[in-house]
């Protein structure tokens, strides 16, 4: 596996929502050098090579359409190889660099234990969050900063889609099936936020009529915090605002969406 240096940041690891943003800047980056280099070189030939009307140098080697310039190794043979070369040199290293970015997000950093699994059940139309304790939420998934959080997404009546643009996670909650992804937030994103981060929940397969309303919220807050929150849940169940009543039809703001039992 490609281990890329650049996801460790001292002790600890980079979030999925760091790393996709890196890939765009990079890709953005590097796209706009390319294509201000490409585009500047082909007007300063455009320039150069223009038709001024004047007669043609005896030493011009006009090209013929369907010429492919390799042959006696001239200038033009030269220009052609050392393009395609820079070329080549550009995608293979963009591959090489994605593909190790991206099995990092695949299968997530090594956690030492100290990751929590949570399973996330969808239905018409709200989320269950399940914690390792027993203890059940419904609309709002608590968590701390600075740890890796596992989910394991599945669905109990038709097919979903959990997932938080913010934080670029996206996982398939199917009937019967079970789809794992992981997320993590920084401490400093929480206090940039003012102690306490939030992230909308959203689906993002088209499930029913309440499907607009399906809507979450991912709440972080610092470790110590979720440590006495969640030492205190005892395995009860809680339901908040925004999620799901008992009788599983969906609510928005305290206002009912209409849905099906669950």
């Amino acid at each position: 596996m490609i281990d890329s240096l650049i996801l460790q940041q001292g002790s600890g690891w980079r979030a999925q929502a760091e790393v996709f943003d890196e890939i765009f800047f990079v890709f953005l980056a590097l796209g706009t050098l390319v294509g201000t280099i490409v585009v500047a070189y082909t007007l300063w030939n455009v320039y150069k090579y223009r038709d001024d009307g004047s007669e043609p140098k005896e030493d011009f080697d006009a090209p013929e359409v369907g010429e492919l310039p390799t042959g006696q190794g001239g200038p033009k043979a030269k220009k052609l190889f050392l393009s395609f070369g820079l070329s080549a040199i550009v995608v293979i290293s963009l591959v090489v660099y994605a593909y190790g970015i991206l099995l990092y997000v695949e299968e997530g950093p090594d956690a030492d234990g100290d990751n929590i699994e949570i399973t996330v059940e969808g239905y018409q139309y709200g989320w269950d969050y399940e914690y390792p304790n027993g203890h059940t939420e419904t609309g709002e998934l608590i968590v701390p900063a600075d740890t890796r959080i596992d989910i394991a997404v599945t669905s109990r009546d038709v097919w979903h889609n959990f997932g938080s643009s913010e934080l670029r996670i996206k996982s398939d909650a199917i009937p019967g099936d079970t789809n794992t992804n992981w997320f993590s937030v920084s401490s400093e994103e929480v206090q940039a936020q003012g102690g306490e981060a939030t992230y909308m929940v959203e689906c993002f397969e088209l499930c029913g009529p309440g499907h607009s309303a399906m809507n979450g919220q991912i709440t972080v807050i610092p470790q110590d915090e979720w440590e006495t929150w969640y030492e205190g849940t005892g395995g009860n169940s809680s339901n908040v605002e925004g999620g799901a009543s008992v009788n599983g039809a969906a609510n928005l703001n305290g206002a009912a969406v209409g849905g099906v039992s669950a």
